[in-house]
């Protein structure tokens, strides 16, 4: 997906919002769905959840690598907690 097609289905997903045709959550759902395509498209790159405790469950960054999402969860975590690294395969 290139950055036009992306703009475009984000535009397309706000438009279903303020037309009452999808709720909040569905429109947050359809926008990172559209971003996490897009970005994932670049270089072989992927989606990979953190799994741990409270402070990381649930992060995600776009890696070309487990190890390579690691480092990035520990860069954004000051003295990250032990945690685990998956696909994030809903993406």
């Amino acid at each position: 997906m290139d950055r036009i097609s992306a703009l475009r289905n984000i535009e397309d997903a706000l438009t279903a919002f303020e037309s009452g045709e999808c709720t909040l959550p569905e429109l947050e759902q359809e926008v990172r769905g559209v971003l996490r395509t897009y970005a994932t498209e670049f270089d072989d790159r992927q989606a990979y959840r953190a799994r741990g405790p409270e402070r990381v469950e649930g992060l995600v960054v776009v890696a070309t690598s487990r190890q390579e999402a690691r480092e990035r969860f520990e860069d954004l975590l000051t003295d990250p907690p032990a945690f685990e690294v998956e696909p994030a395969d809903d993406v």
